[in-house]
């Protein structure tokens, strides 16, 4: 112990240093808006990177696991084939059985979960998609089984989403059969429920009713499935209902995502920006027509690529056709020739 009093004190000096160096970077952090949006988008890439690497690893050593589990899988879908033959027909006429197509101005972007928590107050999910790939925060995140939550932030090459299970999100709904809209909430407590809120009261709700999303917003179409009704119960004030509602996705094993983009949607809040405000109805109209312009230019740029595309393999297969029918004529002399040898 005295050995280790006398090495910090003859070495001081350098603790000091340190300990300066370290309160004057905390100072620069945090006092300076450039150099904290370079420190957070370079720690985002790489704790994106670390968490893509840990859940590949993660993903390897728990390949046995999987392996069982697909077994047992497949030995209750051997089993359950007659069943599902016999109601196929039904299932195909009950759309409440199927996620609903997207609509054409729609466009998917799939992902992986490379981590999340769901646990906490404020859950949030890491996929290994991001800006290059077309995402862009206050876009839509859904799996096979239903809605899942909206794109917060972006990097480069990872995104962040704040999932159904955090108590910031708000996900404006409907109810299918009655078609009485409300507002989904998440309380902490279990990982696959939720709260439908905001229900009038002459609403005829009933149990096991799908919740669904009403399409009011840019970031969902409407009909995607959320979860279905397990209890009515009343609101804290009593003027309307207060929905427990459990969530078709399951969170705990969540692996694959698909990220949804409406590309219609910048010029809808511009047109409901203009109807609000209309002296902000010029600049309106030129941040339009910049964007027809640039969707116009984008286009011929793409059709341009794909004409000098074209052109390189025409230019190609010319190419290979001339060496063809430039080796015909050698290959021809040479059978003659072996022909020739072999007669003699």
């Amino acid at each position: 112990m005295r050995a280790l009093i006398d090495l910090i004190i003859h070495n001081k000096h350098w603790f000091v240093f340190l300990l300066l160096e370290v309160i004057s970077l905390a100072f620069l952090f945090s006092y300076n808006g450039y150099q904290k949006s370079v420190l957070f988008t370079t720690a985002n890439d790489v704790v994106g990177t670390t968490y893509n690497v840990i859940s590949s690893i993660t993903s390897y050593l728990h390949l046995q696991e999987v392996n069982q589990d697909l077994e047992k899988t497949n030995e209750q879908l051997r089993e359950e084939v007659y069943e599902m033959r016999q109601q196929l027909e039904a299932i195909q006429q009950d759309s409440t059985k199927r996620m609903p197509a997207l609509p054409s101005k729609y466009d998917v972007v799939s992902a992986q979960v490379i981590n999340m928590t769901i646990h906490k107050a404020n859950n949030l999910i890491t996929i290994n998609k991001g800006e290059i790939d077309g995402i862009r925060p206050e876009m839509g995140v859904i799996c096979s089984r239903g809605v899942i939550g909206i794109v917060y932030m972006t990097s480069r090459h990872y995104s962040i989403v704040m999932p159904l299970l955090n108590v910031n999100s708000k996900i404006s709904c409907r109810l299918r059969d009655s078609e009485y809209f409300g507002s989904l909430i998440w309380q902490r407590g279990y990982a696959n429920i939720a709260y439908v809120t905001n229900v009038p009261r002459h609403a005829q709700v009933k149990e096991n009713e799908i919740v669904e999303t009403n399409g009011y917003s840019d970031i969902f179409p409407p009909g995607l499935p959320i979860g279905v009704v397990q209890h009515i119960g009343d609101s804290p004030d009593g003027m309307s209902y207060f929905l427990r509602v459990r969530l078709f996705v399951n969170f705990s094993t969540l692996r694959e995502v698909s990220v949804i983009t409406n590309y219609h949607a910048p010029e809808r809040r511009l047109l409901e920006q203009m109807a609000e405000d209309p002296t902000q109805k010029d600049s309106v109209l030129n941040k339009l027509e910049k964007e027809k312009k640039l969707e116009e230019q984008q286009r011929k740029a793409d059709e341009e690529r794909a004409q000098k595309e074209q052109q390189e393999m025409n230019r190609i297969k010319q190419q290979l056709e001339m060496r063809h029918s430039a080796s015909a004529p050698s290959l021809a002399t040479e059978d003659n020739k072996t022909n020739t040898d072999t007669v003699r």
